[in-house]
């Protein structure tokens, strides 16, 4: 029976670092393939030494662009017998990803769907922060505009607070230190902020303090893949 096989990509260092040999072995055998960037994904698949040239893949497109009615097509492979892979641009493939609805129409076109192990920004970064691990939740990216911004920086601490859980969210690196100045402004002095960067990468870092501290040495962080969980006290 053929299987759509979720395929986490690597976090920016190397292709053979980001999956274990037998999950490796998995996509060498592999010809079908849909990814939300064909060109990274070709560059991908090429640094894990595909045993085959690669115009013999074939890579379908899946974005944020891709309308519903597009979706059955990318299926075609299973529907033929062939197992497919659906690949992420980074990490885990429907994680603040576009690989969902894709999935969603395998399981009920009634197709085997295995996730093959591999990096997750978010599941790495609550494993080092030293936070609540027992509940937590992923909240995706925050609103763009500061009020609201505000506002729901608000929501999720006092949700936290109650819940007792951490609250995990991310956001464009290009937006990130603009994030960690609404969490300063947000958030109580004694709400614990863990932020990781570049996780997997040679400047990965990790640090975790109360905001009355993020308030006094703010990290620099223009530019980086960063995760940002918090955790009311």
């Amino acid at each position: 029976m053929p299987v759509l096989y979720v395929i986490a990509a690597s976090l920016g260092g190397t292709a053979l670092d980001a999956l274990p040999a037998a999950a490796i072995g998995v996509v060498r055998g592999l010809r079908d393939f849909v990814a939300e960037n064909p060109k990274s994904a070709r560059a991908f698949l090429s640094a894990l030494g595909m045993p085959v040239a690669l115009r013999e893949l074939n890579i379908g497109r899946l974005d944020e662009h891709t309308r519903a009615p597009e979706l059955p097509a990318l299926l075609a492979p299973l529907r033929q017998s062939r197992s497919l892979g659906l690949l992420s641009e980074a990490g885990c493939p429907g994680v603040a990803d576009p690989g969902a609805p894709l999935v969603g129409l395998a399981h009920r076109e009634g197709f085997r769907v295995a996730p093959l192990v591999g990096p997750s920004s978010i599941v790495l970064a609550l494993m080092a922060s030293g936070l609540e691990g027992q509940r937590f939740a992923f909240c995706g990216y925050l609103p763009r505009e500061r009020s609201r911004r505000i506002q729901r920086i608000r929501e999720l601490e006092l949700r936290s607070r109650i819940e007792r859980e951490t609250e995990i969210f991310i956001e464009t690196p290009y937006r990130n230190q603009a994030l960690l100045a609404a969490l300063c402004d947000a958030c109580r002095p004694d709400t614990r902020l863990c932020i990781a960067t570049d996780l997997t990468l040679p400047g990965e870092t990790i640090a975790l303090h109360g905001i009355a501290e993020w308030r006094r040495r703010p990290l620099e962080l223009a530019g980086k893949l960063a995760v940002f969980l918090l955790q009311a006290a």
